[in-house]
C-alpha cells in the first residue's frame, strides 16, 4: 500500500487534436501555464509532449520543449517527465531527441508494440480546424505503435544508463507487464519500477474494473515489492478508475492527454481542474497526496538539480 498517492498530470499528449477541445494546451506558453497550475493543484509529476504552435500537431522538436521546460522548472518543484512515445509515426530518434538534450528525471516508456486506434474519435468531431487532424486520427486503423524489445533496450541504455533518467513504464495490456518482467529479470531495468497500467485505449486492455484488479494482481506476482503502481484510464473512465486505484493503494494519472472531460458531458477547462478533482476525491476518502519531494524519494529519482534545462 502506498503511504501517499502520487498524482501525475499528462498535460497535452499526442492523441487529442485542437478541434476536440478549446482548452487543450498547444503553444509552449499554454503548456507551461497549465503545467504550473496542475502542480499547484497537487500534481507531483508533470508528463509532457510538445506541439507545433501553429497548428497543434504533435512535434518532437527539442527547441519547442526548451521553450516550456525551463519555465515549468523555475515556477514549480514538480518532477518533469518527458515522453519517449512522441506522436504517431515518429521514429525512435525523433522520440528521443528532446529527452536526450533535456536529461530529465523521468521519461515515459511504452512496454510493447500495439495496435493504437484512435480513429473513432474523428467521427465525434463536427468540424476540424486543421487539415492534418482528420487523416491523423483516421489513419490509426492501419497503425502499429512500435516498441520492440530492441527499441525498449535502446531507450533504457541511452536515457536510463546514459542520463540517470528513470521511467514511467506504460503498460497497455497484460503482455506489457511480462515484457517489463523480462527486462527486470535480465537486469536491463531495476527497481523500484514505476508501472503505469493503462485502460481504455482501443488496441489495449479494456476499461473494466475486473481488468484493473487483474493487472494489479499480475504486477504483484511479477514485481513483488520492486514496483510502484499507478493507473490511468482514457476518456470517461478517468475519474472512476483513478479513484479505485487510490483506494486500493495505488497512484494516479489524470490530464488532458488522457481525457478531455471533468464529468458526464462536460469538458474540463484545464488540467488543474482534473488534478484538483482527483485530489479532492482521494483526500475525502482518507488518502494523503505526495509532494514532489516525496515522489522523488518513492521513485528514487536523481533530482531536479541534475537535469539539463
Amino acid at each position: 500500500m502506498a503511504k501517499k498517492v502520487i498524482i501525475t498530470c499528462a498535460v497535452t499528449g499526442a492523441i487529442h487534436t485542437p478541434s476536440m477541445s478549446p482548452h487543450l494546451p498547444i503553444t509552449p506558453a499554454e503548456i507551461a501555464e497549465q503545467s504550473i497550475a496542475a502542480a499547484e493543484a497537487g500534481a507531483s509529476i508533470i508528463h509532457l509532449h510538445a506541439r507545433d504552435p501553429n497548428d497543434g500537431r504533435p512535434s518532437p522538436d527539442p527547441k519547442l520543449f526548451m521553450q516550456f521546460l525551463p519555465v515549468i522548472k523555475q515556477s514549480s518543484d514538480a518532477v518533469i517527465n518527458i515522453t519517449t512515445g512522441g506522436g504517431l509515426g515518429m521514429t525512435i530518434d525523433e522520440r528521443l531527441a528532446a529527452p536526450l538534450i533535456a536529461s530529465p528525471e523521468m521519461c515515459s516508456l511504452n512496454m510493447g508494440s500495439m495496435n493504437f486506434n484512435i480513429a473513432p474519435s474523428a467521427a465525434r468531431v463536427k468540424s476540424f480546424k486543421h487539415e492534418w487532424e482528420k487523416p491523423y486520427l483516421e489513419g490509426t486503423t492501419n497503425y502499429i505503435f512500435r516498441n520492440t524489445f530492441q527499441d525498449i533496450e535502446q531507450i533504457v541504455e541511452r536515457l536510463g544508463k546514459g542520463h540517470g533518467t528513470r521511467f514511467e513504464f506504460e503498460c497497455y495490456d497484460v503482455g506489457h507487464l511480462y515484457n517489463l518482467a523480462h527486462m527486470l529479470d535480465r537486469g536491463v531495468v531495476e527497481g523500484p519500477l514505476f508501472v503505469q497500467t493503462i485502460f481504455g485505449i482501443l488496441g489495449g486492455i479494456g476499461a473494466e474494473h475486473r481488468n484493473l484488479m487483474f493487472m494489479r494482481e499480475t504486477a504483484d506476482r511479477l514485481f513483488g515489492d520492486q514496483y510502484v503502481w499507478s493507473v490511468l484510464a482514457a476518456g470517461r473512465h478517468q475519474m472512476g478508475f483513478t479513484t479505485m486505484a487510490g483506494i486500493l493503494g495505488g497512484n494516479v494519472r489524470v490530464g488532458l492527454e488522457d481525457s478531455l472531460w471533468i464529468g458526464p458531458g462536460k469538458q474540463a477547462t484545464s488540467n488543474a481542474e482534473q488534478v484538483a478533482k482527483i485530489r479532492r476525491i482521494l483526500e475525502d476518502v482518507g488518502m494523503e497526496i505526495a509532494s514532489p519531494k516525496e515522489a522523488r524519494e518513492m521513485l528514487k529519482l536523481k533530482g531536479g538539480d541534475r537535469v539539463a534545462f
